[in-house]
């Protein structure tokens, strides 16, 4: 075997892998540099997540380019099938190193608007719209990377042609087929574009109270207040009505009821509340008051309405003025609680006969 057999391949495979190992490292270090240079925009240190598919996009292309230069006698007999599969690695790494690119460009888009942007109801409305056409993004990305994949087989083609010809009724077939989900798609992007719900926002679905945690292009994830998760279809959010406490506006009022005796002092209880919010750290200072709202023949219902700046604030209020109120009503007026008042059956009272009242000398005394 003569020098040059030796040299030639590692040459050309060594030289590929060398120069895709210093172009990537310039092309890091030039990001870096820059990053360095403009602090105030986070997309160039977000592109040097890029490295690794661009490694691989880069030694793939360079390898393709060079290998049946190498000279080994596997390269000679199996060029057709060495070229084909690097061909499929050189696609798949081009759509990994698009779609890291895309993300990195999206999320430097809104981490820059959520730096600057006051109004958090907008930044949660753009953290979605961004999330879902990342999404789209990286769909559309891999479904034209597996076609193109599949087109570099002669059969395919031919399959190809064949399915043209049959694409109308295809086409019919696959949309009563997948009409579920292509419903839950449009709804997605209705829901990003339409403003409905956010990544972020306050709902209560079916009874239960959460927070908006994830919105895809199909489903949509919400993480209640014990820790669990409920995952919806995004139609559920188009075709029935839901609550949504963050629409408009974050700020809310809350009530607190106390079902109390007649005798319960409600002007003092207004002095008390007052006292309460003011020391309450949560309390936003909008509004407040105390009413009594109804009354029954064994107690009376007496309202206290607070406000805070958004749902988890207001959970936290309600709960320290129900305590505190309570607690001074225990410890100050005993008597503004609720009592059940029991007392024994009479005893030894005569039956009286029928429309005769019985003699009061025979009742029990007591």
């Amino acid at each position: 075997m003569s020098l040059e057999a030796v040299l030639r391949p590692i040459v050309v495979i060594g030289g590929s892998i060398v120069l895709t190992l210093v172009l990537v490292w310039l092309t890091d270090r030039a990001l870096r540099r820059i990053d360095a240079a403009h602090p105030e925009t986070p997309l160039w240190g977000l592109l040097r997540r890029c490295r690794i598919p661009l490694q691989v996009a880069l030694c793939t292309a360079l390898l393709r380019g060079s290998y049946d230069e190498s000279g080994l006698k596997v390269a000679e007999e199996h060029e057709a099938g060495i070229g084909r599969a690097l061909t499929l690695v050189l696609i798949a790494a081009t759509a990994w190193l698009v779609v890291r690119a895309a993300a990195a460009i999206v999320e430097s888009s809104y981490s820059r608007y959520a730096a600057s942007g006051r109004d958090a109801a907008r930044v949660r409305r753009v953290r979605t719209q961004v999330t879902l056409i990342q999404r789209v993004v990286t769909a559309v990305v891999i479904v034209v990377a597996a076609a193109s994949m599949l087109l570099t087989f002669p059969e395919m083609r031919a399959v190809g042609t064949s399915m043209l010809a049959s694409a109308g009724l295809l086409g019919i077939v696959a949309g009563i087929a997948a009409q579920s989900t292509l419903g839950n798609l449009f709804a997605g992007l209705q829901i990003a574009f339409g403003d409905m719900v956010r990544i972020g926002d306050t709902v209560v679905v079916d009874g239960e109270w959460g927070t908006v945690e994830e919105i895809t292009l199909t489903f949509l994830t919400v993480r209640t207040w014990d820790e669990r998760r409920i995952t919806m279809p995004v139609s559920y959010f188009t075709g029935k009505p839901f609550e949504n406490w963050s629409r408009g506006g974050s700020q809310m009022t809350g009530t607190v009821l106390f079902h109390l005796d007649h005798s319960a002092p409600v002007e003092k209880m207004r002095q008390r509340l007052l006292e309460i919010l003011q020391e309450c750290p949560d309390w936003d200072g909008r509004s407040w008051s105390l009413v009594v709202t109804e009354t029954t023949p064994s107690t009376i219902v007496v309202r206290a309405l607070v406000t805070a700046r958004d749902a988890d604030t207001l959970w936290t209020v309600r709960c320290e003025v129900r305590e505190r109120m309570l607690e001074w009503l225990r410890t100050e007026h005993t008597y503004a609680l609720p009592r059940i008042s029991t007392a024994p059956a009479p005893l030894g009272v005569p039956e009286a006969r029928h429309g005769e009242e019985p003699d009061a000398r025979q009742l029990p005394k007591g």
